[in-house]
């Protein structure tokens, strides 16, 4: 299915805002909805239209730039201080934990390979040659040898382990991919695997002897301010590394404004700039229009009506849940959506922020780096 800003016809910004407006009266029943918190963007057309439904059920948007938050605004029931689940989006912060683990001599860096490191789990199903030359690149960048896809049925399919009690046991027991070559090692082609990425967070845990949220909390959240974050747990106790992650949209935006600032918070480098710089460079491209780094894609996206694209490095996750950073514009942009499992629900968000946001974000944007 085309991109839903591709079967939408053009049509101009005030009759966007018109027709907003008549929806929201056509809904007598509805509650009047608040000013944004935030709004130095004059962004008033894409609140009307999210309070509309346009978009489906989006909760949230926020929007910095040069370091400060220019628009705010929440739609429905969702309040400042609620969370929302992000899904795979919190995927991209289990990248800068690995790279804060290499930088501390934890991990010896992503090369180091993953199946050695849970020896005490021994014996593991399926073990050989290709399951141990696996390494921590091939989990960040979802080209693990591991018969893993969440994207079709497979044996490692996110929801089979969900079903289980103890998913380190899962994510290790999984069988090799047929179509794996000892040749290439324990890398393969770009296979979307949540218990790959649920490994990382287990190998930083053995590797520093802190709880996965422990260790994020302590070298990132408190860092930059973030206090009230909910995560998922297996029924073991065992952390969700690999998303599933709730927080606020302004905390949100501060994860990807420290990626913004190449892993530097009021003067700290929290974490190593050229790890910031490896973790954004693209490894595959799984769709024409969206290439993967270290779990963080990147596109291009349109400027408002224009044929102008700007470089975009996100954490994303299912329903719609976009980071977005944007150096050239020395921005970033959240959009928080409940759209859970809804056919394009990432063009959804994708289409908020082209048609509505970039345009002011480049107009008003200073010379940067």
């Amino acid at each position: 299915m085309p991109p839903i800003k591709q079967l939408m016809p053009a049509v101009p910004g005030w009759l966007h805002l018109l027709m907003a407006f008549l929806a929201l009266g056509a809904c007598g029943s509805l509650t009047p909805v608040s000013p944004p918190v935030v709004d130095q963007l004059n962004l008033a057309a894409l609140s009307a239209e999210v309070d509309a439904g346009a978009f489906g059920r989006i909760a949230a948007v926020v929007v910095s730039q040069g370091g400060a938050v220019v628009f705010e605004d929440y739609f429905g029931s969702q309040s400042p201080d609620g969370l929302v689940d992000m899904r795979s989006a919190g995927k991209s912060l289990t990248a800068i934990a690995a790279g804060i683990a290499i930088e501390e001599g934890l991990i010896s860096g992503v090369d180091a390979p993953v199946i050695p490191v849970f020896a005490d789990r021994a014996p593991i199903a399926h073990d050989g040659e290709i399951k141990r030359s696996i390494v921590l690149r091939d989990l960040l960048t979802m080209r693990s040898a591991l018969d893993c896809n969440d994207w079709r049925p497979s044996p490692g399919n996110e929801e089979r382990m969900y079903r289980t009690r103890d998913w380190t046991r899962f994510a290790l027991d999984l069988p090799v991919d047929p179509r794996a070559s000892p040749a290439a090692g324990g890398a393969s082609r770009f296979s979307y695997c949540t218990a790959g990425v649920f490994l990382i967070g287990q190998m930083i845990e053995r590797e520093s002897g802190e709880r996965f949220d422990q260790y994020v909390a302590s070298r990132v959240f408190d860092q930059i301010g973030v206090t009230d974050v909910e995560w998922t747990r297996s029924l073991s106790g065992e952390i969700q590394a690999g998303g599933q992650l709730s927080l606020r949209a302004r905390d949100a935006e501060r994860i990807g404004r420290l990626v913004l600032n190449e892993g530097r918070w009021d003067g700290e480098q929290i974490v190593p700039a050229d790890w910031v710089a490896e973790m954004l460079t693209p490894a595959s491209r799984p769709r024409q229009d969206l290439s993967y780094s270290f779990l963080w894609w990147r596109a291009e996206f349109r400027v408002g009506a224009s044929d102008r694209t700007v470089d975009t490095m996100m954490m994303m996750g299912n329903g719609g849940n976009i980071v977005a950073v944007i150096p050239e514009y020395d921005s970033v942009v959240v959009v928080q959506s409940r759209n859970y499992n809804t056919p394009g629900d990432f063009e959804i968000s994708r289409d908020l922020i082209e048609r509505f946001v970039l345009g002011r974000l480049a107009y008003s944007a200073a010379p940067t780096r």
